[in-house]
């Protein structure tokens, strides 16, 4: 096609672009990483013998206990929110361990050197991620356990209109225990409804 033009750059790295005149067509393969495609063979992401961008590896017990805690943290606060502080306070509790011990862990390919560093930094690139992740479910850790703590110092604090309030037999009696309870925020929060 003559009044197509050609890129004037070489290294084009549009795979569906069309080979260049006098050129003949090649099988497709795959993309070397940040070489300019010279077909090295050491295939996506690496190049020149170094790993490409991190992944996820999950033989590594610091980057699993760093998901995991991120994990539990989360649903630790989703179950706070939604009323059953056992199930947030056990999944805050251990987002917190397996977060700390992410954040403090040997890799499972330690070198035993002195000087080499350990816990995520021994992971050099794949690091930045993995500590994210710990550090947000230590995060959402504390608040599922803040959240778990305040509803169980809640119902030891009016305990008395709690037991009042299970043992009414009918409605009328439900709504005396609305006396038990004070006149600001948390009682107007707490009291029964009609």
């Amino acid at each position: 096609m003559p009044d197509r033009r050609q890129p004037d750059s070489p290294t084009d790295d549009n795979p569906f672009a069309a080979p260049p005149e006098g050129r003949p067509d090649q099988p497709w393969q795959p993309r070397s990483g940040g070489d300019g495609g010279n077909g090295d063979g050491n295939g996506p992401g690496d190049s020149g013998g170094q790993r490409g961008p991190a992944r996820w590896d999950p033989t590594d017990p610091i980057q699993r206990r760093a998901r995991y805690a991120l994990l539990a943290g989360m649903w630790g606060f989703f179950f706070g929110i939604f009323g059953i502080p056992s199930v947030g306070l056990l999944l805050g509790a251990l987002a917190l361990y397996w977060g700390i011990s992410a954040l403090r862990g040997k890799p499972a390919a330690a070198t035993g050197e002195p000087g080499a560093p350990t816990g995520l930094d021994a992971l050099g690139p794949a690091a930045r991620p993995q500590r994210t992740a710990a550090v947000s479910g230590l995060v959402t850790a504390s608040l599922a356990i803040l959240l778990a703590m305040s509803s169980y110092a809640l119902q030891l604090a009016y305990k008395d209109f709690y037991v009042c309030r299970d043992d009414a037999l009918t409605k009328s009696a439900e709504l005396q225990c609305n006396t038990l309870l004070p006149k600001n925020f948390v009682g107007e929060v707490l009291k029964v409804r009609q």
